[in-house]
This record gives structure tokens, C-alpha cells and sequence, in this order.
């Protein structure tokens, strides 16, 4: 064997539990694949990251027992802790990791200690602007953290932090708008090819209370011609599909969709939760949006990222407890039907897609481990994103 030979770098990425951080971890997976890394995503038992890492090729995946921290149960949260934390050391001890990233949630924390006990290289990404309890804990044990709002920066402890804004993959992008438009993406979804389409969809959990709010407004709406895709989640499938029946408005109705491209290829506009990564694709297709933050989402975070994209004109905010039927229908009918409404938001939703931030992040690893440069778009990426701030 010969000794001389270059060592291929082996890259761990945590990113299980939602697919807010699977999506954007597989984003960055697929970009150090390019560049000539072995990778492993590291997942929890869900079904979510089960289903979703079946589109990530010619990559190791391990399934970590998840680890939560539930109404401050924290004997049951140190035993699931403890179990990971001995799972990632197993499994790093039979390949030692070169680096590991963290995407988010506490069931990637293990797996970041496992790597630091080995000498690895280690990192984490938070996409959203206040950082979550994990996050903000490991940010002060890590080599760098790197984040998808500037405000989020100030609020880690890591010795150095970059913004690069959230990865998205890269069927999410206005060129792939462009190679497969709206028309056939409708057409592949079972919608009609010719009519304006309201996508509503409440992350990959479903979301009740989004549900109920969209399913208020209907009747105000039946008149209108338009269509709609409505992902729901598992529990609310048969009472949303039959509400269009009652009122009888198209739609196709479905408990999940993996092809999010085509779903938001399809739309004309959304209705959604303001969860990061779910941010920074809407972002990425230019897709004029209702937000609907998740109430109970830790430390309102999800309030937040609503609120910074609301202030720059790329969405509208809509308060779940607050908003009437008739608030809901006429800022639909906005974002559909009217151009002095929807293309100034389509404008500023451009300055909050960041492109190369999956590369950013992958060359600023590979730089740590002295296998070249960083990106040399990160600065201008950077600039783009502070100026929002």
C-alpha cells in the first residue's frame, strides 16, 4: 500500500429528529461527496429520517437512538443521551470521523462529543435565528458554528461562527424552476397543468392548527378557480379532504410528499410554518408565502424567522390564534392574484437564498482539515446575508 497517497476525508453529519435539519445536512453531504469525502449521516429511528435518506447516494447511513428533552424529564432524556453518546463512540472507534457536523436537535450532541474524544474536527449548523437548547449548549465545545440568520450568531458561545445562511438541496433553485416548470410540475402531482395552486404544507410532521386556520377560510375561497395541494400530516388526512369535497374545491390532498420540489414548483403560493430550512426553500423557488409560526415551537424561534423575513417584504405573517377567516382569504387572494403584491416579495425573498451556502459550509471544513480552501464565494454570501440583518 502505498503510504504517500492523498487520505480521503471521512465527514460524519448528525442530522436526525426533523427534516429541517436532514435536508440541509443531506444538502452538505452531497457537496463534500463532490469533493472527494467519504460521508455518513448519522439519523435517529424516525420514520421522516428513514424515508429521507433514501435519496442520499453513495453515502453511509447509522441510525442513533434519538434523544429528546420533554417537559423536563431529564432522566429519560440523560438515559437516551447516554445510549447515543455509547452508539457514536462505537461506531467512531470502528472509523474514526476526520470531522463531524452537527445540524441541530439534541440527537445530534452525541455524536459531536464521541468525535472531540477522538481529536475529529467539530462543527454545527443552525439555521434558524434563535438556536435551539442542543445547539447553544454544544456551540462553546465546537471548532466553529456556522448560521443561517446573522442574529443567531451572538447567541452561540462557539469560538467562531460564519454566516452562510441554510442549505437547500439543489433541485430547490430558480434554474431548477426554470428546467422543470410549474406546469409539468403540476401535471406530475395529478393537478391541472393551467391553474393558479395553492400549496399548504405544515413541515414534515403536518400541523393541526395551520390545518384548521386554512380550512376556516375555504368557503370564502370555493368561488375562486383556482387549485390546491395540501399536505397534512398523518392525523388530519380524511377531515382536510373532505372539507375541499364539502365546498367543493380542487385539490389533492396528501398525508406527506418527499418530492417538496415539485410541490413548490407547483405553487403559486404557500401556506406554511416558518421553520428554517422550510424558510430557506421557499427562499430558493421565490415562492410568495403566508407564514404561520408554529406556537409552541421552543423559544418561538419559528415567530422569529417570520417576523425577519416579514420585515424585509419576502412574506406575510399570520398569527394562528389571531387571524379570522376573512384575514386568511384576502391575503391569499394578495399573493395569488396580484403582481404589485407578489413580485416586489418575490424580489426580497431572492435576498434571502443563499446558493452556495451548502458549499461554503463544505469548504470550510475541508479547510480546517487542511484539504484546501474555503469557498471563495463565502465572502460574498456573507456580505448578502448581513446586509438583511
Amino acid at each position: 500500500m502505498n503510504s504517500s497517497l492523498p487520505k480521503t476525508p471521512f465527514v460524519a453529519i448528525a442530522c436526525g429528529g426533523t427534516g429541517g435539519h436532514l435536508f440541509p445536512g443531506i444538502a452538505v453531504a452531497e457537496q463534500l461527496k463532490q469533493r472527494g469525502c467519504d460521508v455518513a449521516l448519522l439519523i435517529s429511528p424516525k420514520d421522516i429520517d428513514q424515508q429521507a435518506v433514501k435519496s442520499a447516494v453513495g453515502m453511509e447511513v447509522f441510525t442513533l437512538p434519538a434523544v429528546g428533552l420533554q417537559n423536563k424529564n431529564y432522566l429519560p432524556f440523560l438515559a437516551s443521551f447516554g445510549k447515543s453518546l455509547f452508539a457514536a463512540w462505537k461506531l467512531f472507534h470502528r472509523r474514526r470521523p476526520d470531522a463531524v457536523l452537527a445540524m441541530g436537535g439534541f440527537t445530534s450532541a452525541p455524536p459531536v462529543f464521541a468525535a472531540k474524544d477522538m481529536g475529529a474536527k467539530t462543527f454545527l449548523h443552525e439555521s434558524n435565528t434563535i438556536p435551539g437548547r442542543s445547539n447553544r449548549f454544544v456551540s462553546r465545545f465546537v471548532d466553529a458554528a456556522f448560521v443561517g440568520f446573522p442574529e443567531a450568531a451572538a447567541r452561540l458561545k462557539s469560538r467562531k461562527t460564519e454566516v452562510t445562511g441554510t442549505p437547500v438541496r439543489p433541485q430547490f433553485s430558480p434554474e431548477a424552476k426554470v428546467q422543470n416548470p410549474e406546469s409539468s410540475c403540476r401535471t406530475a402531482l395529478g393537478l391541472a397543468p393551467e391553474l393558479p395552486t395553492v400549496l399548504v404544507v405544515g413541515g414534515s410532521q403536518g400541523a393541526r392548527g395551520l390545518n384548521d386556520l386554512v380550512l376556516s377560510a375555504l368557503p370564502l375561497l370555493r368561488e375562486k378557480n383556482w387549485q390546491w395541494l395540501h399536505l397534512t400530516g398523518a392525523h388530519d388526512f380524511e377531515k382536510v379532504q373532505a372539507a375541499y369535497a364539502a365546498n367543493g374545491i380542487k385539490a389533492v390532498v396528501k398525508p406527506f410528499l418527499a418530492e417538496m420540489n415539485l410541490a413548490l414548483g407547483a405553487a403559486t403560493a404557500c401556506v406554511s410554518r416558518a421553520g428554517a430550512s422550510s424558510l430557506a426553500e421557499i427562499a430558493a423557488m421565490r415562492l410568495p408565502s403566508l407564514l404561520v409560526p408554529l406556537p409552541t415551537a421552543a423559544d418561538n424561534h419559528q415567530f422569529f424567522n417570520a417576523t425577519a423575513f416579514e420585515k424585509t417584504g419576502a412574506a406575510r405573517l399570520l398569527d394562528q390564534k389571531n387571524s379570522p377567516p376573512e384575514t386568511v382569504a384576502a391575503r391569499l387572494v394578495e399573493i395569488v392574484e396580484s403582481d404589485a403584491v407578489r413580485l416586489p416579495m418575490q424580489a426580497a425573498l431572492g435576498r434571502w437564498h443563499a446558493p452556495q451556502s451548502a458549499g461554503q459550509i463544505a469548504g470550510m471544513i475541508l479547510s480546517a482539515l487542511g484539504q484546501g480552501k474555503s469557498d471563495p464565494v463565502r465572502a460574498a454570501g456573507e456580505i448578502k446575508l448581513k446586509a438583511i440583518a
